[in-house]
């Protein structure tokens, strides 16, 4: 029974650190100036963008596409990594949406972001930063 426990300890302290590189992640690419409740605003912000993308018949219909598939695997109960699991559990969620976003980017120009922006400027920059864009 002992044998579970170098294993358990490990589980662990990969956890804390890949939690601490998302930390730094966060810290790296959010602005400056970005408080604490427009990083709280930023997930229903986020929604908003993602569902106002994906109803704009102007965009191209395989960004549409990505745009409601994003939607679909936000809302299914289950993920690549299941929820319960700390730290992984969301990171999977937030990488899924930053590849689409960076698609999304590329195939409809950020002026298509910013048309459709919710939210403030600072969740903006945040926005295109994970899309692989700086806010000019």
């Amino acid at each position: 029974m002992i044998g579970w426990v170098p294993a358990v300890l490990g589980a662990l302290a990969g956890l804390l650190l890949v939690y601490a590189l998302a930390l730094l992640l966060l810290w790296r690419l959010s602005p400056p100036e970005a408080t604490l409740r427009e990083a709280l605003r930023l997930l229903p912000d986020l929604l908003r963008l993602v569902r106002s993308l994906a109803a704009d018949r102007a965009l191209p219909r395989r960004v549409r596409v990505h745009l409601v598939l994003l939607l679909g695997y936000l809302a299914l109960p289950f993920d690549l990594v299941p929820d319960v699991v700390p730290v992984l559990g969301y990171a999977d969620d937030a990488v899924v949406v930053a590849l689409v976003l960076r698609a999304v980017v590329r195939a409809a120009g950020p002026d298509a972001v910013r048309r459709h922006r919710a939210g403030t400027p600072v969740g903006l920059d945040l926005v295109l930063r994970l899309a692989g864009q700086r806010e000019r």
